[in-house]
Parts: C-alpha cells; structure tokens; sequence
C-alpha cells in the first residue's frame, strides 16, 4: 500500500471530497424534485415563504383549511383551479413542501459537516473561502426560488420564465461547483498523460454547451414551449415554423416566443450533439476515453428521452427523465474534463 495514502491529509482530503460528493448528489435530487414539481403544476401551491417554520407542515383539519383558504385567494386557483378540493390541493401541496424542505436540508448536510471539518483542522486553508462560498450561494438560491414563485402570485397564475430560469442556473452552477471541488479532493495527484490542447478545448465545450442547453430547457419550462409544435425532426412540417418572429420588439422572441424557444432548445441539441462527437473524436488519441465513452453514451440517451418527451406532449415521467438526464450529461462533461486537466497539470 502507498504511504502517501496513508497521510492524514489524504484521509482528510477523501472526507472532503466523499461528503461535497454526496452534497452534488442530493442537489442533483433537488434539481429532478423542482422539475417534477414544476410539471405537476405545483410550484405555486404554498403562498407564503417561512424560512424556519416552514419545515413543518399542515397538521390537522383545521390547519390544512387554514392554508387551503390562502390558495383559494391566489391567482392560480381563482384562474386555473377554481373549485378544486383538499384533496386535490393537498396532491400539489406535498411537491412544492418536499421541494422546500430539500433545500432545507441541503444546507444542513452541507454546513454541519463543514464546521466539524473546520473545528478537526481538516480544510486546508486555501478552501475556506471556495467552501464558505458555496454555503452563500445555496441562501442565495433559497431566496431566488422565493423571487421566483412571488412572480406567479401577483397577477397571471404562472412563474416569469427569466426568474425561473435564473433558478435553474444557479442550482447548476452550485451543483457543478460541488461536483468539482468534489473530484478535486479524490483524485489527488494523477499521473501525467499526453493532453493535446484540442481535447481541453472541447471539453471545456462540451461543459459550457450542455449548461446553456439547461438554460434553454428553462425557457421552455417558464413558457411551456414543450406542449406545441410536438413533431419530430420537423415542427410541424417545416424546418423553420411559422410565427418564429411574431414578436416585437424581435429580442422578446427569445424569450417569450414557446415558438422561437423550443426551436432554439433544439437547435442547441444539436450543437450539444455535434460538440460531444467532437469531443470523443478528439479523446481517440488521448489514454483516457473511457469518459468519453460515458460522455457519449450519456448524450444519446439524452437526446431519447428529449424526443421522447416531445413528441408525447411531456408526460410528468418523461419530462422528469429529461431534466434528470440532462444534469447526467452535465456531470459526465465535467468528469470529462476535469479528468483531462488533472492529467495535464501532471504532465
């Protein structure tokens, strides 16, 4: 056995990397739970936001009506679901609940831990900013979330797509931060290999181009771009539909268009696509393609299930695999490229 492994600080750094892995782990639940939430159309269940109290839910006949009275004077049922029951709020209810209380407990899994890491003298200075950083962008992202829903409280039953997009983004940033810090304590020291600078480059590709495609998913989200136009290659019959540019200013098509949205969700599948085979082409000649078989393999799943999903009018199933398998690929681009640079420093 190697003594090096033996080290304190090696022991110290598998702690690390094996608890911020297991974090990633649970935000990747938490982005597939908020996706699941959002398809069961029970993001706006819960009208008010307690940070501390919040975590304990409705007990009771009397204090079920209670938050059952303060829906029923929101948007989303007096326009939508007007004349639903308790039982059938409870069934949206529960969703937003859980998604809540999984955030919560993230930041209790993530900043418990870290402070034992911290009084055991096992952080290494250097981290104390990066790993305090990552605990202020999940409050961060606790009250993005709360931004979010307020959005659909006010006036039209439904949240604004930017804030909901903005959501999503910060979660993956925090997920793929986690994940990297993670990979950063296992892997340690790597032996060096030949890494040309083309595959760091596409690596680095494949990472940013499956995170915007993310963000595009969140555009079709907001403004639910994956109900129409559900044919595949073609929308419905054309290559470029029509109404693609009804908008004015021509910017708001971007955006707001689900015509214009979903056409450039697709369109960025496609350069997801063609980025990752290029990546793999590239990995040939490196010693380690074994990631980016997994890459690979990862990235025509997720054009499946997104297919898939489509061309079924977005079951709440198949929708959830998709985001789920999106985070998937997200995570094999970083693997892919973290292992890549490991080996590079190293050489």
């Amino acid at each position: 056995m190697n003594t090096m492994n033996q080290t304190p600080e090696y022991r110290h750094a598998l702690a690390l990397g094996y608890w911020l892995l297991f974090c990633a782990a649970v935000v990747y639940l938490m982005i597939v739970v908020g996706g699941v939430t959002r398809l069961t159309q029970s993001g706006l269940s819960m009208v008010e936001w307690s940070p501390i109290m919040g975590i304990i839910p409705p007990i009771g006949e009397a204090e079920w009506m209670a938050v059952f009275e303060k829906y029923r004077l929101s948007p989303e049922y007096l326009k939508v679901n007007a004349g639903m029951s308790l039982h059938e709020f409870k069934s949206i209810f529960y969703w937003e609940y859980g998604h809540r209380v999984l955030g919560r407990v993230i930041g209790l899994i993530y900043l418990i831990p870290l402070l034992i890491f911290l009084y055991r003298g096992m952080v290494p200075k250097a981290w104390y900013g990066r790993l305090f950083g990552l605990f202020v962008l999940g409050g961060l992202q606790g009250l993005m979330g709360w931004y979010m829903v307020k959005s659909g409280l006010v006036d039209m039953p439904r949240v604004s797509q930017y804030r909901l997009t903005a959501h999503l983004g910060l979660a993956l940033i925090i997920f793929a931060t986690m994940l990297w810090f993670a990979m950063d304590f296992l892997r340690g020291e790597t032996k060096s290999a030949n890494v040309s600078a083309g595959y760091l480059k596409w690596t680095a590709a494949a990472v940013l181009v499956v995170f915007v495609m993310m963000l595009s998913g969140g555009f079709v989200a907001g403004t639910k771009a994956g109900y129409i136009m559900n044919t595949f290659p073609l929308m419905n019959g054309e290559w470029v539909p029509v109404g693609i540019a009804n908008m004015q200013p021509a910017w708001r098509n971007l955006f707001e268009n689900p015509i214009t949205i979903q056409f450039i969700h697709r369109a960025i599948a496609v350069l997801v696509a063609l980025t990752v085979l290029a990546c793999f082409w590239v990995s040939r000649r490196q010693a380690f393609q074994t990631y980016a078989w997994v890459l690979l393999g990862l990235m025509l799943l997720q054009v499946t299930l997104g297919i898939s999903a489509l061309v079924t009018r977005v079951p709440v199933a198949l929708g959830a695999a998709h985001q789920a398998g999106a985070v998937a690929l997200l995570s094999a681009a970083l693997l892919v490229a973290h292992v890549a640079r490991k080996h590079a420093e190293s050489s």
